[in-house]
């Protein structure tokens, strides 16, 4: 019966018989475990050449003797002959030191299983009776698609260690467009503070244990303030538990995500950050927009509506040299439209705001730009919207039909969208 065993194999000397493209591939995955490798073999690939003369590795050129396995924690051998193998094997085994026969895996007294790291986990598969690499590969596949889908609770299940913070971009607001690796750190998470945009209805999956802070803002009311959630996150994280910062669109994209990492940073708390899909980019995407089109404009500038325009994004509405697309504007839609009038926009320059986009909820409102605050207004269009003005924001531009990311159905004629599922005219 075969055991599988986690060995911790860093800083510790392992033995690699062998110079051809197993061993190398075997050096490469014990080098990246942080073994010290030795190898044994007449010849080495140009790979494990270099492997050695950097220093990561060492190199004896020659046969293999018992001399060398004496002493190491682990051989591994690939010379591609069996008998040389199994003769290693033998002295192994009078070393009582485990090995691993690339030649024969049942004759060796370890065996590499398929493996996949998927956060803190390291999943292994390896079979119990004749070895079936194949099998085991495809069954480390599908556990490893499994575990990545965010629909296993990942979460440490011993006392808390040292806490850590991760910022998650969650996307425009499809749960499908939240990344795989958003959805394994919601996975590992004990905490979850969150703002009311992006993909929120994947918090309903999480355990019921799971505790999840709400801290999103509106225009004009922020009931938690910034330097609150960043205390909030480093409190958390004091405490030994795995935080998760859930962020609309991209953490770094005008989500003060910077600020958050600086904290926590400043605290001595582990920080990393997952990149969100952009509502900038995907929102005009899912309603047919092409930010950039051969032949109509080469470049884009992004906006904060809460700041105004700059000199740029003045010029560039003014002369169309890029296309312009302002996050969080609708409070002030009227003071940046006519802002880039009073720049010398064309007011007939076409303008489109996308709402809620990539969700069931999605609308599209276009109107001239001398006429799109207005048009607003009348319509109700809300926040969460995203505004894209410029030649591309022109209906009709792409005489196709609704984008993949469209998969509720759109009535391009009234500019609405209905939720999915529900039936047609």
């Amino acid at each position: 019966m075969t055991t599988l065993l986690g060995v911790e194999l860093a800083g510790r000397e392992v033995l690699v018989v062998g110079g051809g493209s197993v061993a190398t591939r075997r050096v490469r995955t014990l080098l990246a475990d942080g073994a010290r490798v030795h190898v044994v073999a007449p010849e080495v690939s140009a790979e494990l050449e270099g492997l050695v003369e950097s220093g990561h590795a060492t190199w004896t050129a020659g046969q293999v003797r018992a001399a060398h396995v004496e002493g190491v924690w682990l051989v591994h051998t690939a010379t591609g002959n069996r008998a040389t193998d199994a003769q290693v094997a033998r002295w192994a085994k009078q070393w009582r030191v485990l090995c691993v026969n690339a030649s024969d895996a049942a004759a060796g007294t370890a065996r590499v299983p398929a493996t996949a790291a998927v956060g803190e986990v390291l999943l292994g598969v390896v079979s119990t009776g004749e070895p079936d690499p194949r099998r085991s590969v495809a069954v480390r596949d599908a556990l490893e698609a499994e575990l990545r889908s965010g629909r296993v609770d990942l979460r440490r299940r011993r006392p808390p260690g040292r806490g850590s913070v991760v910022l998650v971009g969650g996307g425009p607001g499809d749960p499908e467009l939240l990344t795989l690796r958003g959805r394994r750190a919601l996975a590992e998470a004990d905490v979850v503070v969150t703002d009311r945009l992006g993909p929120t209805s994947v918090l309903d999956e999480l355990p019921p244990d799971v505790e999840v802070i709400h801290v999103g803002k509106t225009a004009g009311h922020h009931p938690v303030p910034q330097r609150e959630i960043e205390r909030i996150l480093v409190e958390h994280a004091r405490r030994g538990r795995h935080v998760v910062r859930l962020k609309g669109g991209d953490p770094f994209l005008y989500g003060r995500g910077g600020e958050e990492v600086a904290a926590c940073r400043a605290a001595g708390i582990p920080v990393s950050v997952v990149p969100g899909v952009t509502s900038a980019f995907a929102a005009p995407l899912a309603a047919g927009i092409p930010v950039t089109h051969r032949g109509t404009v080469g470049s884009v500038i992004v906006a904060n509506g809460h700041d105004g325009l700059s000199d740029a994004a003045l010029a560039a509405v003014r002369d169309g040299s890029a296309t312009l697309v302002v996050l969080m504007a609708m409070a002030n839609l009227g003071v940046v439209a006519d802002a880039a009038l009073d720049a010398g926009a064309d007011p007939a320059l076409p303008v489109a705001v996308i709402e809620q986009a990539t969700t069931p909820f999605e609308r599209v409102t276009r109107a001239p730009l001398a006429d799109i605050a207005k048009e607003c207004a009348e319509r109700g269009v809300r926040p969460p919207a995203v505004v894209v003005v410029g030649a591309v924001a022109a209906e009709g531009l792409l005489d196709v039909g609704p984008s993949p990311v469209d998969t509720a159905g759109r009535d391009a004629a009234a500019g609405t969208r209905r939720p999915a599922g529900s039936p047609g005219l």
